[in-house]
């Protein structure tokens, strides 16, 4: 067992039997556990970055089967942050100790390419010490050759699965694939520190699946990587099918780590709101990254792509003193840094 835990971490090829078996086999998961936190110490020490969730706007133009802000939902609450409201959440999380703001909301189409490019310009202008992320879905390769040339440093776009047919069974038919694909190619190609990202436990979604996600990351190589379990929404047609679980969430962390070592990966917001030490769970198996919400307080409920979806205590920026104290019973050490993949700095 641990020879193959092994040969994953130093880079050797896998057949689908072996990942199969590492994904749902019967042996002890520390074991994993444990070798993704040493491959994690060795290029990131015990340092855990933050960066500062802005959820901008809850508008999607978007039916993803899954996701509480769906354009279907009529009882979704929508808003959109002013660019004040914007540059005043990166002021105040500047005042915290935050050095990246992560820009993330629906596909809005009152989003223009210049008004991000503004909003982009007037964050660089304030904090040019800080990275700006965006997380605005899939827009056009000018649009986001307009926002890297603003200063936009990175930018996070979930592949959601690696394979066409489950993809097409949790999206209408108008999102396709290839399109999704296509966004991911370019950002890369562009210059942004590019994330993807898988949800576990979605429905349709079985093993053979999330192998294909970790073929797809072996390629890719991306930057950053945000895995969290499916959670239901009451008002999606998801509704009825149960959340992923805990310990497969974790499996695909660490699997993750030992595929991708330099790789930022986030102990998500939804990892948090399955199990209270869902966050701390995450950074032994991996994890290297926390996101606490800098929203607007009056604004976070609404924000709710998934049901229970955590945003007060610890998963908000006024909660960051509690929240460096659980990291570092947790044996590791929040920092203030703008907190680059390693292979970027």
């Amino acid at each position: 067992m641990t020879d193959l835990i092994d040969r994953l971490a130093a880079g050797d090829t896998l057949s689908d039997d072996e990942w199969r078996f590492l994904i749902e086999g019967d042996y002890k998961k520390q074991l994993l556990f444990h070798k993704a936190d040493e491959i994690r110490r060795q290029h990131y020490g015990t340092d855990v970055y933050i960066r500062g969730l802005i959820e901008i706007s809850s508008y999607c133009k978007n039916d993803c089967f899954y996701c509480g802000i769906r354009k279907s939902n009529a009882k979704a609450q929508r808003y959109r942050l002013t660019d004040e409201e914007i540059c005043q959440c990166c002021d105040e999380g500047y005042r915290l100790g935050f050095r990246t703001f992560v820009l993330q909301g629906g596909e809005d189409g009152n989003d223009s390419a210049e008004r991000i490019k503004k909003i982009v310009c007037a964050i660089k202008k304030s904090h040019p010490d800080c990275a700006v992320t965006l997380s605005l879905g899939e827009r056009s390769r000018g649009d986001y050759e307009i926002w890297h040339w603003a200063g936009a440093d990175r930018y996070l776009l979930r592949h959601e699965t690696a394979t066409r047919s489950h993809y097409e069974k949790i999206h209408p038919s108008y999102q396709r694939f290839d399109q999704r694909m296509e966004c991911l190619r370019n950002l890369k190609e562009i210059g942004y520190q590019t994330g993807a990202g898988f949800m576990v436990g979605s429905p349709f979604q079985g093993t053979e699946e999330l192998i294909a996600d970790m073929r797809f990351l072996q390629a890719f190589q991306p930057h950053m990587v945000g895995i969290g379990p499916f959670i239901p929404h009451h008002d999606t047609p998801f509704a009825g099918y149960p959340a992923g679980s805990l310990e497969r969430t974790l499996i695909m962390v660490a699997l993750t780590r030992l595929t991708l070592p330099r790789a930022l990966i986030p102990a998500t917001t939804a990892l948090g709101t399955i199990h209270l030490q869902g966050r701390e769970l995450g950074l032994k198996a991996g994890a290297n990254v926390v996101m606490p919400n800098l929203s607007p307080v009056q604004v976070r409920a609404q924000y709710s792509l998934y049901d229970n979806k955590a945003h007060s205590g610890q998963e908000a920026a006024e909660g960051l003193a509690a929240l460096k104290e659980s990291v570092a019973q947790a044996g590791y050490r929040i920092v203030e840094s703008r907190g680059d993949a390693a292979e970027v700095e």
